[in-house]
């Protein structure tokens, strides 16, 4: 399964590692990821999940592959801006959201609007979306939620 990640480009070192956390058991259960390539939220779960042998997807706003954070194995430039949030949540069979502002609610409600599970760990409060209090949880939510 493909799982959209997304969250803050700018996070403290708590949702840095709670991404981290949540990329650790995308990539120990063998689910690659999807997120915005860039940092924050984007490299923490690129980190966790290269970390336990994962495989990761950025799609980055801009036309330069080299933004990417160093744990992006494929790179998508598309020089779309904040329209690329469209693609990285096409690309994803479910979202965890983390932490985030207007970009990440943007992910939320496209998520929600093609009917895809999405999980949400300190994130904002959105009808269907369900609230969990850690990575295995949102991981566990997702997992049971896609095909149904």
């Amino acid at each position: 399964m493909r799982v959209s990640v997304i969250g803050g480009s700018s996070v403290g070192e708590q949702h840095y590692d709670l991404a981290r956390d949540v990329g650790r058991l995308l990539g120990k259960r063998g689910h690659e990821v999807v997120c915005g390539g860039l940092g924050g939220v984007m490299e923490g779960v690129c980190r966790g999940a290269i970390e336990t042998g994962g495989h990761t997807i950025g799609v980055l706003p801009g036309e330069d592959r080299a933004a990417a954070n160093e744990y992006v194995e494929t790179v998508i430039a598309t020089g779309m801006g904040n329209a690329r949030n469209a693609l990285v949540v096409l690309n994803g069979d479910a979202a965890i959201a983390i932490d985030g502002s207007t970009g990440t609610l943007s992910e939320i409600a496209l998520s929600l609007d093609r009917g895809l599970p999405v999980a949400g760990l300190d994130t904002h409060d959105v009808e269907d979306l369900e609230p969990v209090e850690t990575p295995g949880e949102a991981i566990e939510y997702v997992e049971s939620e896609v095909g149904r």
